[in-house]
């Protein structure tokens, strides 16, 4: 979708960004190098049609792509609608050569995550005047092994109904008072074997696919 915004609002978040100031290492400093501010330029230029026009006037008398007029911008990648629910996928592996390696360093998670940093100020599903939009922790997917063999096992928290979950999935009401993460047992899930787990133990794990429902 491309959209056309006021210059002075158009790379504008819900919460301040910039007093972030992220630990390396972090799903936190993920999120906001993903939605960082880039500068195009040299052949990242942009193709820009009002350029184009006024250059080499309508577009039905170009005859040639040399005749397009490409200019500097900037782009930024932000949320502008705030899922239900929130999955997140981390990239386990780099480029080794010619080769592909598993990266196996802990990336911190937090139980509750605030990604109002990395929304739109005109996020479409946020009342006005909110400056958070809040998801707690329901489930990990960690691997084990390499890239060539491995195995996979979940961490899942299980909890009463959540109303207000399904109030967002169904009628896609977002008020809320819920600011602490979802209370509920932590369980590690390994094929048939399943035993309990402290929350310290899944936040130490090597997480891979992160799931996390909205509370605000």
């Amino acid at each position: 979708e491309v959209s056309t915004d006021d210059p002075e609002t158009a790379f504008c978040t819900l919460a301040n960004r910039e007093e972030l100031n992220p630990e390396e290492g972090s799903i936190h400093h993920c999120l906001y190098q993903f939605t960082r501010n880039e500068t195009l330029t040299e052949t990242n230029k942009l193709l820009c049609d009002v350029c184009t026009q006024r250059h080499c006037g309508p577009k039905n008398n170009i005859k040639s792509e040399k005749k397009y007029v490409y200019t500097n911008a900037k782009k930024q990648m932000l949320i502008s609608l705030a899922p239900p629910i929130l999955t997140l996928h981390l990239k386990r592996f780099q480029h080794a050569g010619f080769n592909l390696r598993k990266v196996n360093r802990h990336i911190k998670f937090p139980e509750v995550i605030d990604l109002a940093p990395f929304c739109t100020a005109k996020c479409k599903n946020v009342a006005e005047g909110n400056t958070k939009v809040l998801y707690s922790l329901y489930g990990v997917v960690e691997h084990s092994g390499t890239m060539r063999s491995g195995h996979y096992t979940a961490y899942v928290k299980m909890r009463a109904m959540n109303n207000h979950l399904s109030d967002l999935v169904l009628r896609g009401q977002t008020q809320a008072l819920e600011t602490e993460p979802v209370k509920g047992q932590w369980f590690h899930i390994s094929d048939t074997h399943v035993q309990p787990v402290s929350v310290s133990k899944v936040l130490s794990s090597q997480a891979y696919l992160l799931f996390y429902e909205r509370l605000l």
